[in-house]
């Protein structure tokens, strides 16, 4: 088990070394360049995202679970299918309400995660 490289063509999820990034989440790095970085999040029921903000645009894609976020001043109740855009800069945050993933992409890619 390893984290993937930059610029990595194919990356097979089940290679990948998750690592605990809050209580409940495991967190995956996976194909990821300069300019664009795709992760995959698993959450236990009840674990939190605490609110936060970065330089980076996020898209999340909700795999499977029910989430409640926040984006900015707004709450909502989020479940698989579901899309999610945060612009740099907006403060946002979740509560994992169903066991569930999230597939995150950022740009740039977060640096921060490596």
């Amino acid at each position: 088990m390893r984290k993937p490289e930059k610029d990595q063509k194919w990356v097979f999820n089940r290679e990948i070394e998750g690592e605990q990034a809050a209580e409940g989440v495991i967190r995956k790095i996976l194909a990821y360049s300069d300019g664009m970085m795709c992760v995959e999040n698993q959450f236990e029921k009840g674990a939190v995202g605490k609110l936060h903000s970065h330089p980076h645009t996020q898209i999340t894609y909700v795999a499977s679970g029910k989430f409640e976020f926040t984006i900015g001043e707004e709450t909502k109740v989020v479940e698989a299918g579901d899309t999610l855009l945060k612009q740099d800069g907006i403060v946002h945050g979740c509560v994992c309400l169903e066991k569930g993933i999230l597939v995150d992409i950022f740009t740039p890619m977060r640096e921060d995660f490596l």
